[in-house]
């Protein structure tokens, strides 16, 4: 199996499926990768995020953001064998299609596992977190193993990028709570939807999603890439997530100037 020509090559787009992206705020696609693809990832990602377990007091005790997931992030600033995952130009260029941009530029990564009899995610929206000038920015979610629904797969609510159901809020059940109450949510839309190994989902900074626990006793481990369209600019963060973000992964940029940020890398673009 030669991973590397999987990470590479191209998945087709259409412009319906890109059509539904932007109306519904997010896709899900299926056989993305061969699962052995994703199976040279896993020991890795697992070891890094097991390093971080070691730190979490036991279940019961932790917010229900910590419930949630345990993660790390910029796995590759500090693993060289995640590089190949973190820069395929299959999933760069599925995103700025998505986008319809002709560039996109790496934010971050995140490696996010949902231990087992772990807690839920909290619906939220990740641009709360995001001090950028553009709403072009876009979340893959590559789960590391099928994920039925006992599992807590990822949901959607469908178009509520469109709505303001809380974007100043983090991730948290007190936000949740604010969020439900919204006179416009509605949870018969929610998309839930099963992940077999090998499938990704998509989606936008200001979609709502979320996910239940995680009721099996295996962990969900999964890999995660932030993009967001070459030429955006920094801007001066408006929330607690964006002040910490831009410390974090946007040291080296200068509200409102295009970032180009060693960081940052382009990842795609269109020749």
């Amino acid at each position: 199996m030669n991973y590397e020509q999987d990470l590479n090559d191209h998945f087709g787009l259409d412009e319906v499926v890109v059509n539904n992206f932007e109306r519904d705020g997010y896709g899900i696609f299926r056989k993305v990768f061969q699962p052995e693809t994703l199976e040279h990832f896993s020991p890795l990602i697992r070891e890094a995020t097991d390093k971080s377990l070691q730190t979490f007091v036991p279940m019961e005790e932790r917010s229900a953001y910590d419930q949630a997931f345990i993660q790390e992030m910029n796995l590759w600033r500090r693993y060289e064998d995640i590089l190949p995952l973190v820069f395929s130009k299959k999933l760069a260029r599925m995103a700025a299609e998505l986008l319809r941009v002709d560039g996109v530029r790496l934010y971050h990564d995140q490696a996010l596992t949902k231990e087992k009899r772990g807690g839920k995610t909290p619906w939220h929206c990740d641009q709360y977190y995001w001090p950028l000038s553009t709403d072009r920015m876009v979340t893959v979610w590559i789960p590391l193993v099928d994920v039925p629904f006992e599992r807590g797969p990822l949901s959607f609510m469908p178009q509520s990028q469109r709505t303001d159901f809380g974007r100043h809020l983090d991730i948290s059940d007190a936000a949740e709570a604010e969020i439900f109450a919204h006179p416009q949510w509605n949870s018969e839309l929610i998309d839930e939807q099963p992940f077999a190994l090998g499938d990704v989902s998509y989606h936008f900074g200001w979609t709502f999603h979320g996910a239940h626990p995680n009721n099996t006793d295996l962990d969900r481990p999964v890999f995660t890439i932030i993009y967001f369209a070459d030429g955006a600019c920094l801007v001066e963060p408006v929330t607690e997530g964006q002040r910490g973000d831009q410390v974090k992964w946007l040291p080296d940029s200068i509200i409102n100037e295009p970032i180009t940020s060693k960081l940052n890398p382009l990842l795609w673009q269109r020749k």
